[in-house]
């Protein structure tokens, strides 16, 4: 596995829309491809950011690049749902050095409001 971020398997998790922590898992379910058994709650999320068997394929072999997009709208409606969801992400990438979460800034998924006039 390479240090590189550029080498690894890029997984995009679109927070877009997601209000809630039910939502926020759905939507980590679905980008990361998890088991009907993903518990969806964080200790599970832990579990299965530091459990390469369930990274998507190739992943294991490559390093999983988690980039977070759209997620400005759940920091700021879960402000404490989201500290914990940082928190989980930090610690994950502790433990398991082929992951790696970045936080994507701007773009379509600004809500107007948040943009300077």
């Amino acid at each position: 596995m390479s240090d590189d971020l550029a080498c690894r398997l890029l997984v995009t998790l679109d927070l877009q829309g997601a209000m809630d922590k039910a939502a926020f898992m759905e939507r980590v379910v679905v980008a990361l491809g998890l088991p009907g058994w993903f518990g969806r709650n964080w200790d599970a999320l832990a579990d299965s950011l530091t459990d390469h068997t369930v990274w998507p394929g190739g992943a294991a072999d490559k390093g999983l690049l988690l980039a977070v997009r759209g997620w400005q709208q759940y920091a700021k409606a879960r402000p404490e749902e989201w500290a914990m969801a940082r928190e989980v992400f930090a610690e994950a990438m502790d433990r398991m050095p082929a992951l790696a979460v970045a936080l994507v800034l701007g773009g379509a998924h600004e809500d107007p409001a948040d943009v300077p006039a």
